[in-house]
């Protein structure tokens, strides 16, 4: 495996240093940038070429075509690309914690990471744990998870992360286990997290699953994986991206089985609300792009989650 720095044109989003809510930030444009350098200040990004990545795939070898475009294999679906983030002040035990995160369609790392504020949201999180975002169908309408749909994909795809971890970090400690993992996705990125919990190895591993408006299909699984009981499950869904109608199918299923969850608006459920509560479902008045860092909601999440502080 080898380390990969991308040079990108981006659009650099002035971010809050706190979860409080934050007003849209000016656009700055910016010729070529150093990724890695642009967070060396919050930490240690990585990015790294994994042979487990979701891509290539054998499915999508001959490319895709989507709504009478075609997008190749070469463009959208041979990047390798993972980047893992170690905040500033990680610290080290025996174990590391994860938080995967998958993107939705149209879309890149590095964007990725720039719009929707992830490593910002995690430093001011004080979560003791490395953000990991793996490359999907580059800039492509596509939802498909490429190796991690497959038979434990998921879990080679860690074992490969916690390697680059011991190869390429600052980490001292070598010899570390994987520990509690929180998969998260949105939009098109929520149909891999229903393979992983359903396919994907590492079982009692994954304590946490969050959509940011991304339950479209797949539901059978995350229902599956919750029935299990294994840990908190948050959908955060909005009246235009289309997943109201599964969202409400999954909470009629609930309903069904007798297993508890709590239903209201993002504005109006406190932190305690998201910390006793093992299933969770919040509507928003937000733009589908807007539900991950308008209102810091990645932030809150991690301040309420099953991962451990930075700070102790």
């Amino acid at each position: 495996m080898r380390t990969q720095v991308i040079w990108v044109f981006c659009l650099h989003l002035l971010v809050c240093a706190s979860c409080g809510a934050a007003e849209e930030a000016p656009v700055v444009a910016q010729g070529p940038v150093d990724l890695v350098e642009s967070y060396a200040a919050q930490g240690q990004l990585i990015l790294a070429s994994l042979s487990s990545a979701p891509f290539p795939h054998p499915e999508r070898a001959e490319g895709r075509r989507y709504n009478g475009q075609f997008y190749s294999a070469k463009d959208h679906y041979s990047d390798s690309t993972v980047a893992l983030f170690i905040p500033r002040g990680f610290r080290e035990t025996g174990t590391v914690d994860f938080v995967v995160h998958f993107h939705g369609w149209t879309n890149h790392v590095a964007r990725v990471l720039s719009h929707y504020q992830l490593i910002e949201q995690l430093v001011a999180s004080g979560r003791n744990a490395v953000l990991v975002v793996p490359q999907g169908p580059m800039d492509a309408p596509d939802s498909f998870g490429g190796k991690l749909e497959d038979l434990e994909g998921f879990k080679h795809f860690m074992e490969d992360v916690a390697q680059t971890l011991r190869q390429k970090s600052t980490l001292k400690n070598k010899d570390f286990a994987l520990g509690k993992i929180v998969l998260c996705g949105h939009s098109g990125g929520g149909r891999v997290i229903s393979f992983i919990v359903d396919v994907g190895g590492l079982t009692d591993h994954v304590r946490e699953v969050w959509m940011f408006d991304a339950l479209y299909e797949q539901t059978p699984q995350i229902l599956a994986w919750i029935e299990r009981k294994q840990g908190r499950f948050i959908d955060l869904y909005t009246e235009q991206g289309g997943t109201q109608p599964e969202t409400e199918h999954l909470i009629s299923d609930l309903k069904t089985r007798g297993i508890a969850a709590f239903a209201g608006n993002d504005t109006q459920a406190s932190g305690a609300d998201l910390q006793s509560h093992a299933v969770v479902f919040l509507q928003t008045d937000l733009a589908h792009n807007e539900v991950i860092y308008k209102r810091r909601a990645f932030c809150d999440y991690l301040k309420t989650s099953c991962l451990g502080d930075r700070g102790r």
